[in-house]
């Protein structure tokens, strides 16, 4: 395997990388950090209840919705990014699951926290924490037949333009926003009163993924075909079809009537391994349209979409039955969210 120490790149390229890999078939670490600001939301978000659009249009911040799930982010060059990107037959892959996933090759950056003296630990389902505090955003996906891990060592982090560019109901609950992150998350900044040299925290990545990947012949430079890939995947994912396509306009109702027996409802559900919305139409207690999103994990994230498909024209009773024979039949992983979460999401 290859460790791609890229150091800075194109906010682009800090996400078309990794998504670029497995179409070529090609595993590999990364260790990048975007050269400019952007905004990173997940592949099952809306956007236009997650994040102020027209804030980041006005401020010149990009916006790119990757094919990882979780939440939205605010990202910038204080941000050192590990992306790694496996075949999921490579015999370093473990069994049991998502978690057994994260558990082992989170083990890097929790080591490269400990080496500087930050009593980083691993907390289901994807944090790293330290001192009660976050101090990485993690996800996963499944892309073709790989893994992909990415997360970050947050050197430092602007915590007033992340509560910013969030979509809230008002400013009273921004600021909440903003002060709940800065109790909730940390940097090494912070927690050593000072931010080492970059090249020292590169090398401390590159030493603690060795310790778990093994030796890594080392690159600093973009090829030419992954070039042509990222080039290529730009044109679909930096195109305003793929950012909206989970776009809704019912973002402001909660329980709309429409007539006797027909409801519009929007709801929103916090489960253990994320939060979950559902936007839903209910005629005579059956659910006419069912769209999911949220800040969580599911895999394989395709199979999204058939789940919505497969309680369209079911009782609303029935929600949790259906659920948990997809899950069965699917074998769907959604570590922190069960199919009982679903349906009090849906049924409650």
């Amino acid at each position: 395997m290859k460790v791609n120490l890229l150091k800075s790149v194109s906010w682009q390229d800090s996400q078309l990388l990794y998504h670029a890999q497995p179409r070529l078939d090609r595993e590999g670490l990364n260790l990048l950090a975007p050269a400019t600001p952007y905004v990173c939301i997940g592949v099952f978000q809306d956007l236009e209840q997650e994040v102020d659009v027209a804030y980041c249009r006005e401020n010149d911040i990009p916006i790119f919705r990757r094919e990882v799930g979780g939440g939205a982010v605010y990202l910038d060059g204080d941000q050192l990014f590990f992306q790694l990107v496996i075949h999921r037959e490579n015999p370093m892959v473990p069994e049991g699951g998502k978690l057994a996933f994260y558990r082992k090759f989170l083990q890097a950056p929790i080591e490269a926290y400990r080496a500087l003296g930050i009593p980083a630990e691993y907390r289901e389902v994807n944090d790293i924490v330290a001192n009660d505090r976050k101090v990485s955003g993690t996800g996963a996906a499944e892309i073709g037949d790989y893994y992909v891990l990415v997360g970050n060592l947050i050197v430092d982090f602007d915590y007033g333009t992340m509560a910013r560019v969030l979509k809230v109901p008002d400013e009273k609950f921004r600021d909440k926003v903003y002060k709940t992150i800065r109790e909730n998350l940390s940097t090494v900044k912070r927690e050593l009163g000072f931010a080492p040299p970059r090249d020292e925290l590169w090398t401390l990545m590159v030493d603690a993924f060795t310790d778990t990947l093994g030796p890594m012949e080392m690159e600093t430079e973009v090829d030419d075909a992954w070039r042509s890939m990222v080039d290529e995947l730009a044109e679909g994912m930096l195109s305003e079809g793929w950012l909206h396509r989970k776009g809704r306009s019912r973002k402001d109702e909660r329980d709309v009537k429409i007539r006797s027996g027909v409801n519009v409802r929007h709801r929103v559900y916090k489960a253990p391994g994320g939060l979950i919305r559902a936007d839903l139409e209910v005629r005579d207690d059956t659910l006419a349209a069912v769209s999911l999103s949220g800040d969580f994990f599911f895999y394989p994230e395709e199979k999204l979409s058939d789940l919505e498909e497969a309680l369209t024209g079911a009782a609303v009773d029935d929600v949790l039955g259906i659920v948990s024979r997809f899950y069965e039949k699917q074998d769907i992983e959604s570590p922190g969210v069960a199919p009982e979460d679903l349906a009090d999401l849906i049924s409650g």
